[in-house]
């Protein structure tokens, strides 16, 4: 049996996974983004950023909360622990662009994307623990890729843009903007994977659990693996 963890403080994210038949245990990393970030080589790789970030929220859930994850886990009957990470970035004229975090930063990016595209890409980290051995926890794989959606964005007007910035749903979300929500009235279409733009890509990840020997099901609610 997999106790899958989710290192993640996003609610749209637990969404995707409860709805996708998996019930996972919830960690909140607590990682500087803009700094690693910023201690990244110039001229690191946009893909290899979202994924470095990711790594790094999937591996500080498991160095501060390993142990008591892996006696949750065994406790639950399961023999193996999986910790999934995301980040998410949207990258426009070269540039990536993460959370704005304020009215006035999303404001200038939205002015500056509306009627145009960008690609949003989510990194992927997933580190598989073995709970069989006399150890609490022993990391057998560690993987991490990327998925990429292009978005095409509305041309909201200032008045829309405006109520929709104070109500703050988008000051938190990588690229200013969410789909699912209220959000959605001013994206005109993607391409690409729908549930990587909320955060998590299930394609992806059962590709990754696929690499790592496991099947999704895997991770799926008991009385769904009947």
């Amino acid at each position: 049996m997999i106790a899958l963890v989710l290192a993640s403080a996003s609610p749209s994210r637990l969404r995707i996974l409860e709805q996708a038949g998996v019930d996972p245990l919830i960690r909140h990393p607590q990682v500087d983004e803009d700094a690693l970030q910023a201690s990244l080589p110039e001229g690191t790789p946009h893909v290899r950023v979202v994924e470095e970030l990711a790594r790094a929220k999937a591996e500080d859930v498991l160095e501060r909360e390993g142990p008591s994850l892996a006696a949750e886990a065994r406790a639950a009957g399961a023999d193996t622990l999986i910790v999934v990470g995301c980040d998410s970035m949207l990258l426009v004229d070269g540039r990536l662009e993460g959370k704005p975090h304020t009215y006035e930063r999303a404001m200038a990016r939205w002015k500056k994307m509306r009627g145009r595209h960008g690609v949003l890409l989510t990194g992927h980290a997933v580190i598989v623990a073995d709970l069989t051995g006399d150890a609490p926890l022993v990391v057998t794989t560690t993987a991490t890729d990327t998925s990429d959606t292009t978005v095409h964005f509305g041309a909201p007007s200032d008045a829309d843009l405006d109520v929709y910035l104070r109500t703050g749903e988008p000051l938190e979300c990588a690229g200013a903007f969410t789909i699912e929500s209220l959000g959605g009235w001013f994206i005109d279409r993607i391409d690409g994977d729908p549930s990587s733009v909320i955060g998590l890509s299930l394609p992806l990840l059962r590709r990754l659990l696929e690499a790592a020997g496991f099947h999704a099901h895997h991770v799926w609610r008991p009385e769904l693996r009947v």
